[in-house]
């Protein structure tokens, strides 16, 4: 696919944000062992994930991409995982219902276990040690055993993924989705919020339609599309020893594939000219996502595409843009008419989290809801503005009860955020402040479109 590359090709390059492993005989002797285990996806899914991304490309559809910050090895659990895909499902089956477009399903899961961090090791007490990466390099409690990089967490990185992909699987294709059941997709908490009750509502009118389909001789237990859904797993490709080790070579088609998920992305700290991880992704057949932000200038977006996706592949590249509520009606345009002149087809997509952070009064690190909801909209301003196609959001959320954004309409407050604090990293949106984000995007697609066909008369 790529010339003049392998999987290895990556080393000749600049890598930052990796983890300095001490024992390298014990980083190899992991890798190779790595090497050997049965492939997390296939490249089958993968390329089914990239037609289906062509198509919101050409303003058919909508990419939801949401979950953990950082998965964590003590929070693993089949009702974490089951409750963050409950929610995803009612996300998309609002965007669905009310924007007439079909939603591509992307989560958060299933391999995101690694963080960027601005320095290799920190201080605390007159102690020095590595810094905290994430759960597949080393631990979050500050001590110096816990703290040291070990190679071995892959291992059980990749046993943890492989059970979530088994649970996910399970859920998507063995009647959980099925739409007869769109009800019990509520949890508790949502149902107790505002938004629960308008769910409600819009599912009781699925069930009207699902019944005027039968009786009409059309029996929807006997159409796949209402019975399972597709549902595709990603990560940020960061920690670049352990993509290495899951890279295969597909037998059909002879490509390279990343098969420890369907979508990688690189990061803001990690897209540079140089880059090992830009120069890792490039030779890899999967879907590729690159977050955007307020440092990249449109010349060095537009060589970034022509590197990564050289022969122009609809449903390849996913630009995710990270601004900031104040920033992005004044940084994105430039960046969306650059790739417009240049004609390279991409998945616009709005990573509303990572540019909204502050540190509340309390001193716990948030994410205002208001702030969210300002960028997702100035996002959709820009695109209506532009005349392109407002085609994703990318969330950190979670099915738990958590208090980690303040506001929404189930009113979090300051004071509250010491509640149910739980997040490894970033905070993340709740299940109830997720339906509401979804409600609300559902409105400015439809703007969108209202736009369009004013366009077309």
């Amino acid at each position: 696919m790529a010339s003049k590359w392998n999987p290895e090709s990556w080393k000749a390059q600049e890598a930052r944000h990796l983890p300095d492993y001490g024992d390298l005989e014990q980083l190899s002797a992991v890798e190779g062992r790595l090497a050997t285990f049965p492939p997390l996806v296939f490249a089958g899914e993968a390329r089914a994930l990239k037609a289906d991304l062509a198509e919101v490309a050409a303003g058919r559809g909508f990419l939801l991409q949401g979950g953990d910050c950082a998965e964590s090895f003590v929070e693993f659990s089949a009702n974490n995982i089951r409750d963050t895909f409950r929610v995803l499902l009612q996300m998309a089956v609002v965007l669905t219902f009310a924007s007439k477009q079909p939603v591509v399903k992307v989560g958060r899961m299933a391999g995101q276990f690694a963080k960027p961090r601005s320095a290799p090791t920190e201080t605390a007490g007159g102690q020095e040690l590595p810094s905290y990466f994430g759960d597949i390099i080393n631990g979050i409690e500050f001590d110096p055993e816990t703290r040291r990089n070990d190679p071995e967490r892959m291992v059980r990185a990749y046993g943890q993924s492989a059970s979530t992909l088994n649970l996910l699987r399970a859920f998507a294709n063995g009647g959980y989705a099925n739409l007869r059941q769109v009800h019990q997709w509520t949890l508790e908490h949502i149902g107790r919020s505002p938004w629960g009750e308008k769910f409600a509502q819009m599912a009781d009118r699925i069930g009207e339609a699902l019944d005027f389909m039968q009786a009409c001789g059309v029996d929807p237990m006997t159409v796949p599309q209402l019975q399972g859904t597709s549902f595709y797993t990603s990560h940020e490709a960061l920690l670049l020893q352990y993509e290495q080790a899951l890279t295969r070579q597909d037998s059909l088609t002879g490509d390279w594939y990343d098969c420890s998920a369907h979508m990688l992305w690189i990061g803001d700290r990690t897209r540079f000219e140089g880059s090992a991880h830009v120069e890792f992704l490039r030779g890899v057949g999967n879907p590729i996502g690159m977050k955007c932000g307020p440092s990249l200038e449109p010349d060095a977006l537009l060589r970034m595409l022509d590197t990564l996706n050289p022969a122009r592949e609809p449903g390849r590249m996913t630009l995710i843009s990270r601004f900031g509520h104040d920033k992005v009606e004044a940084g994105l345009p430039r960046l969306v008419r650059a790739v417009q002149r240049e004609g390279h087809p991409v998945v616009w997509s709005c990573d509303p989290m990572h540019g909204n952070v502050i540190k509340s009064e309390s001193g716990y690190k948030t994410r205002p809801f208001e702030r969210i909801l300002a960028e997702v909209r100035g996002f959709f301003a820009v695109h209506r503005a532009e005349g392109s196609h407002a085609g994703g959001i990318h969330v950190e959320m979670t099915g738990q009860d958590v208090t980690e954004c303040t506001g929404g309409a189930v009113a979090i407050t300051d004071a509250a955020l010491a509640d149910r604090y739980h997040t490894h990293c970033d905070p993340r949106l709740n299940g109830a402040q997720s339906i509401e984000l979804a409600f609300e995007m559902a409105d400015l697609l439809n703007l969108e479109a209202d736009a369009r066909h004013k366009q077309a008369a």
